[in-house]
């Protein structure tokens, strides 16, 4: 079963409202517990002429780990983010980010990511460290969530 996962608005990666924002959707997977997205580079995410921002790659992979999480009604902040880029993504081909929890300990989750040209090379892996919210961090995650 595929379910959309909530978002914040006014999220530069996922929020309708940021007017310089992505704009995507994220999707998680129940039958393999994976989070995904597509999208498709514009100029104005370059790094090089043609070329995707190592910057805009590294927060697609951050969204993608955490809502893995958050699909789960798990509120997290990132801890750590490692990503090892392995192929040039071109502007204006369409990607594919996909992420999944591979263990947790207490309220530290752990997750991998890739990144996916639209020919299946992957561009990008990542890995990451998620720790879940409590006291007034859980509060003000809940409050960016519940906004409208």
């Amino acid at each position: 079963m595929i379910e959309k996962i909530i978002s914040y608005r006014g999220c530069f990666i996922c929020g309708e409202n940021n007017v310089i924002g992505l704009k995507l959707d994220f999707f998680f997977d129940r039958e393999n517990k994976t989070a995904w997205a597509e999208f498709i580079p514009g100029r104005e995410h370059e790094g090089y002429r043609n070329l995707l921002h190592g910057g805009i790659i590294s927060s697609l992979l951050d969204e993608v780990m955490a809502k893995a999480i958050l699909a789960e009604e798990i509120p997290v902040v990132t801890s750590r983010l490692t990503v090892e880029f392995k192929k040039p993504a071109l502007v204006g081909e369409k990607l594919r980010a996909e992420g999944w929890v591979t263990g947790h300990k207490s309220r530290a989750y752990f997750t991998a990511g890739k990144l996916l040209g639209f020919d299946g090379r992957v561009v990008a892996e990542a890995s990451g460290v998620y720790i879940r919210a409590e006291g007034e961090l859980i509060e003000l995650l809940s409050q960016s969530l519940s906004e409208k």
